[in-house]
């Protein structure tokens, strides 16, 4: 891999985050807020890579020109006359002579350009994995082998009472009122939530939302189980709507031991994905 490729490598990788991080794509692999760090990470390497670019192309026309002064230099217009020492082969001087021009650069002292290393080439990879093969969203089996991350807000604010049945609401924010404020603001309430949906060994319905510190790789799942008025057909990965009311039921999750909440299902119905997957916050 020389200069060259290495410049295009880059500009193509650039692009590639920068159409990434200008569209929903980015929302498979990191949370919302970092999406102008994409951009401006792919801006970054288009940089480089057109300044790579400029500096070969400056590095060979300059190369070009020396090489046209030399040339003028051993020209016959000096007479023909080599005033190297040691030129006419006589004395210590022919034993001795310089090294020819022709002699690649470095190659008197014995050192010879090495070209780049050839792991370059696998910076295509991730450009290719961009571009071609689109993960979709972590679904029902990352779920069931990650444990309930329900986390304990600083305060549970009263929920907005404007008449309106039923109350549309996160999960996590469903979840985390109903372990840990024991239910209070959700008693009575009907409340419709989104999630994908997820059925463990036991064959209990889950409905699950998978939130994010920061990007994909640290996904933790929250689970809310499910009875009631149940769809007949219960197919892992759906997206549903789901309508009813809090139920004071828990179990514990059999990988971390986390509780589990439990809602009382009115109705549910099958929606397309939403625009951001890892989304649980209220009103997702």
């Amino acid at each position: 891999m020389n200069r060259w490729a290495q410049a295009a490598v880059l500009f193509v990788l650039g692009v590639a985050l920068v159409r990434v991080g200008a569209t929903d794509l980015s929302l498979r692999y990191v949370k919302a807020g970092l999406r102008p760090l994409v951009v401006a990470s792919g801006a970054v390497l288009v940089a480089t890579a057109l300044a790579t670019v400029r500096y070969e192309r400056r590095r060979s026309e300059d190369g070009a020109a020396g090489d046209g002064d030399r040339g003028r230099e051993d020209g016959p217009g000096d007479g023909g006359a080599d005033r190297r020492p040691g030129a006419d082969g006589g004395g210590r001087g022919g034993e001795t002579g310089a090294a020819p021009r022709s002699a690649a650069p470095g190659a008197a002292d014995g050192h010879r350009p090495h070209p780049e290393p050839r792991v370059s080439w696998l910076l295509l990879l991730p450009v290719l994995a961009l571009v071609l093969v689109a993960p979709p969203a972590l679904g029902s089996h990352s779920a069931l082998n990650a444990g309930t991350a329900v986390q304990r807000p600083p305060a549970f604010p009263p929920l907005p009472d404007d008449g309106r049945a039923p109350l549309r609401m996160g999960l996590a924010d469903y979840a985390e009122r109903a372990v840990h404020d024991e239910g209070r603001t959700l008693d009575g309430r009907a409340l419709t939530v989104t999630g994908f949906l997820a059925v463990d060994e036991s064959g209990t319905p889950h409905l699950v939302r998978m939130t994010l510190d920061c990007c994909a790789a640290d996904a933790q799942p929250i689970k809310v189980g499910l009875t009631g008025r149940l769809p007949p057909v219960l197919r892992p990965d759906t997206w549903l709507d789901v309508t009813g009311r809090y139920l004071p039921r828990r179990e514990r999750d059999p990988v971390n031991g986390g509780p589990i909440p439990f809602l009382e299902v009115d109705s549910a119905v099958p929606v397309p994905q939403p625009r951001d997957p890892y989304d649980a916050g209220s009103g997702a």
